[in-house]
């Protein structure tokens, strides 16, 4: 494949549908848009990630009993839950975090820069061909994952500081938790299933773009 395309068109076809996808998301954040050192910070956390998940997934696919098991419980738990610790890391004690879409920035910074490290990893391991595949599957999907993610975490920070304290923590288990259901589906009909996965990605796809769309023209101070 290096004898086709040298590596500084791999590297850019595995980096630029994240890096466009992530520009785009942050044009949306309207009423005050977040550092630029914090968004970066963030993208990096969630190429550390990808590193952690693959040791992970690396130590428990093999204990996995069924591709049920495989995809919620080892890749959808391991995945969405380092992505979920870095962005809670990174940004809940942030005097930045004022608003509800701040929410979904941070979330989807982490899983882009997952995304991006993870397709960096595909691009030169298979070639450039994985790489527009990926663009229009993988890429976006852990976008959506970081959306939906990002829609609790938000609400669960608009909770936290009104100090309704249990309804923040039922809102930070649900940013684990809807993301895991939603990748491990993908994960699960991507590998078994053409027609159902299309036809999953389209109704994903679709929802996200509206879901991130009402939550850009509805943001509010927390």
């Amino acid at each position: 494949m290096f004898l086709f395309y040298g590596p500084r068109i791999l590297l850019l076809a595995a980096v630029l549908p994240a890096i466009y996808l992530l520009i785009k998301v942050y044009q949306l954040d309207r009423m005050e848009r977040e550092p630029v050192d914090l968004i970066v910070k963030l993208v990096i956390y969630g190429m550390i990630a990808t590193a952690l998940a693959a040791l992970i997934e690396d130590a428990l696919m093999d204990k996995a009993t069924s591709n049920f098991v495989a995809y919620f419980g080892v890749v959808g738990c391991t995945e969405e839950g380092l992505k979920y610790l870095f962005v809670n890391h990174g940004t809940w004690k942030s005097r930045e975090f004022n608003c509800l879409f701040d929410g979904i920035v941070y979330c989807i910074s982490v899983s882009l820069g997952f995304a991006l490290m993870e397709n960096i990893l595909y691009v030169f391991n298979y070639g450039l061909s994985v790489a527009w595949v990926r663009a229009i599957t993988a890429i976006p999907g852990h976008a959506c994952f970081g959306i939906f993610m990002g829609v609790w975490y938000g609400m669960a920070k608009k909770a936290q500081d009104r100090a309704q304290y249990g309804r923040s923590t039922l809102y930070r288990i649900m940013a684990f938790i809807i993301p895991v259901l939603i990748h491990g589906t993908y994960d699960y009909l991507a590998t078994s299933d053409n027609y159902w996965f299309f036809l999953f990605i389209v109704l994903l796809f679709f929802v996200s773009y509206r879901l991130v769309i009402h939550q850009s023209n509805n943001d509010q101070y927390i």
